[in-house]
């Protein structure tokens, strides 16, 4: 049952990132910046979930914090790239093709993740199968373009 909760959730936040994208577009031509569109963004979510950490009482490992290797905290600036460039694409390119070419990107590097065993709990090669399922992601991708 576990694993049906996780599986909901992780398909619920894929279909909530359009209607993020959306908002975040939104928010960017209304105040004419998409990168400031995008910093309030962070600062919102920042907000929403420093109000569930104080709610929830959570705890974390402040020595943790200090022994993490540098090279981790570029987790944040690669959100703040994502989040800045759909809120530029996503008015250019509609929201078929921008969450197309999203989880094109990341079908291809999730595979090379697992095959090449970086920041994953288990190693998986890239199979045959593996390759056709990316290859139909893409070919999905040239569709919405074209048609």
């Amino acid at each position: 049952m576990n694993k049906i909760i996780w599986i909901a959730l992780a398909f619920l936040s894929g279909a909530l990132l359009p209607i993020q994208a959306g908002l975040n577009a939104k928010l960017g031509k209304a105040i004419e910046s998409p990168v400031y569109a995008s910093m309030l963004s962070f600062v919102i979510g920042a907000l929403g979930l420093i109000s569930y950490i104080l709610i929830t009482k959570q705890s974390m490992s402040w020595a943790g914090v200090r022994e993490v290797p540098a090279h981790v905290w570029i987790g944040g600036l690669l959100a703040a790239f994502y989040v800045t460039v759909i809120i530029l694409a996503f008015p250019k390119l509609g929201p078929g093709l921008t969450f197309g070419l999203v989880v094109a990107g990341q079908m291809i590097i999730s595979i090379l993740l697992e095959h090449f065993n970086i920041m994953v709990a288990q190693q998986n090669s890239i199979s045959f199968m593996k390759m056709i399922g990316v290859l139909l992601v893409i070919a999905g991708v040239i569709i919405i373009r074209r048609f």
